[in-house]
């Protein structure tokens, strides 16, 4: 491929990726997954059963230099015209018909070829015949393992891939739509199979010079207004603003062609202006695996492909840790604010994120699957070895390891959602603990007022001020109101649990008392003073 087409390609990516920065609003969403769509094992891909009449085409086994275009009917006729549209697997591909593939290719001896992923394949409109004339050549011998890292991807990329590995169109359809599923097909006893994995997770995005606080600093009424408006609405499918950071849904879709003497890995990375994992620096990372003494003699020790595929899988638990570690200290800065006040937008913040991470324990569930359909898929190719060399055995306990580790991560999620439970009911109940002060406040109120209504009531005004026959006076009237209101407020005093007009613990008779220890206080404070001034002297 020639080196001058690779500038371009760039060139290109970048001014899309500008396009949709400026498409999208600061709320960026994902569509809610159609589980329903997400493996062969339906059998009616993307079909509106009210509207889609399409006639369905007999499959053909056909492979010629024209088949490509017609991807994915010339290979599977199940897949109409009105379904593929439906799935946006072909609309949702760059329009600027350019694209990089990084490759990473592993020999026989379990050491990756660091030559081969130097510089990429740059796959523009004018090198698609050529790109697709080098997929049909036939793969060197020696080569355990060639991967395909996919940026931006291409329709004509697509299509080409598709049909010279002869990839399910569920593989582009569920990582168009990030469905989480994980599948096996074409399963063939020592010849090979097909699996794919598709896996949204979350990881940490940051941005230099910015701070996407979630939790406003500024206690104008006008920021708080603001803040309260932004979080009318919780959406788990968008990314969540903290503090200092974004936690960001990004997705790991892998497709392998397990085969006896080669396998191949294709990796799909979305187009986004958002930080999500590029196909290059997840090229970078699988090589780097090489580099690990443990996985590199596991790789030297098993032929089985399988081994680089579920290393890739660490990558979202490496991306899910970062992302607890920064939630857990955005949760703690929350707790101290909540500890310092009551404001509404703080109770508002805590239930979303709340709502976040109920969302994040179904995404860490669809981890457990997907890396337990690993543990339980094994390579139909390699042959069953009841010795030392028994790869499926040793696979089987590095699926344990990782799983150990998603357990891991979900009691931290369980911590992280109890303690938000725990700062919630703290809010309320400091909420509360103000809203009793008040009513407090309001009772005092009514304790002055309260005898003085009971009066009214009892004596029905009929003084012989208003009413000439009546044997009540105001006079009558004042001091019996005078009199019950000086009973009721000794009462309430005497009887509260805590009061100033007491020390704490103090027994009953003194708590009965206490009026005539507040009025001789101040008068033993005064005869206390020259006493005190004589000796100073």
């Amino acid at each position: 491929m020639a080196d001058h087409n690779i500038p371009q390609a760039i060139s290109n990516l970048l001014v899309e990726m500008k396009l949709l920065g400026r498409a999208h609003t600061s709320k960026q969403r994902t569509s809610v997954p159609r589980y329903r769509h997400a493996a062969p094992s339906a059998p009616w891909p993307w079909m509106d059963f009210d509207v889609d009449k399409s006639a369905v085409e007999p499959s053909s086994d056909r492979r010629s230099s024209d088949d490509w275009s017609n991807y994915p009917q010339n290979l599977f006729g199940n897949w109409t015209k009105d379904q593929v549209e439906r799935s946006e697997m072909l609309t949702r591909c760059s329009h600027s018909q350019s694209c990089l593939i990084y490759n990473v290719e592993m020999g026989d001896d379990g050491l990756f070829d660091k030559n081969a992923g130097e510089k990429p394949t740059a796959v523009t409109a004018e090198s698609t015949q050529a790109f697709w004339n080098e997929l049909q050549q036939p793969r060197p011998e020696g080569i355990r393992i060639r991967a395909f890292f996919v940026d931006n991807l291409s329709l004509n990329v697509l299509k080409m891939l598709g049909t010279t590995f002869n990839i399910e169109p569920f593989f582009f359809s569920s990582s168009t739509n990030r469905i989480p599923s994980r599948y096996q097909e074409d399963a063939k006893a020592g010849v090979g199979d097909h699996i794919t994995v598709i896996l949204p997770f979350v990881c940490v995005m940051r941005e230099t010079g910015t701070r996407p606080g979630s939790i406003p600093h500024d206690d104008s009424a006008d920021a708080l207004q603001k803040a309260t408006r932004e979080r009318l609405e919780i959406n788990t499918q968008a990314s969540l603003k903290l503090t200092h950071d974004t936690l960001l849904e990004d997705l790991l879709a892998i497709h392998m062609v397990r085969g006896k003497d080669s396998s191949t890995i294709i990796s799909y990375h979305p187009i986004s202006h958002l930080k999500e994992t590029s196909a290059n620096r997840l090229r970078s990372l699988v090589e780097r695996t090489g580099d690990s003494v443990y996985w590199s003699k596991l790789f030297k020790k098993f032929e089985d492909p399988t081994f680089v595929f579920f290393a890739i899988l660490w990558y979202a638990l490496y991306a899910w840790d970062e992302a607890f570690e920064v939630l857990y200290q955005h949760i703690i800065e929350l707790e101290s604010r909540v500890l310092g006040t009551n404001d509404v937008v703080l109770t508002q913040e805590l239930h979303k994120l709340q709502a976040y991470l109920l969302h994040y324990k179904q995404l860490l569930r669809d981890f457990h699957k997907s890396v337990e359909f690993v543990k339980k898929t094994p390579n139909p190719a390699v042959p069953d070895d009841d010795g030392e060399h028994n790869s499926a055995r040793h696979l089987k306990r590095e699926v344990d390891n990782l799983l150990s580790e998603i357990d891991r991560l979900e009691s931290q999620r369980t911590m992280q959602s109890d303690r938000l439970d725990n700062v919630m009911r703290l809010a309320f109940a400091t909420v509360n603990i103000e809203d009793s002060r008040a009513m407090k406040r309001v009772s005092y109120l009514t304790m002055i007022f309260l005898p003085a209504s009971l009066i009214a009531g009892v004596f029905g005004m009929n003084v012989v001020e208003i009413n000439s026959g009546s044997h009540e006076t105001l006079v009558h009237y004042v001091e019996a109101t005078i009199t019950l209101t000086a009973l009721t407020v000794w009462l309430v005093v005497a009887f509260q649990t805590e009061s100033s007009f007491w020390p704490k613990g103090s027994p009953r008779w003194r708590r009965l008392a206490w009026p005539i220890f507040f009025v001789a206080t101040p008068y033993l404070r005064h005869r206390r003073a020259p006493q005190r001034d004589e000796q100073w002297v």
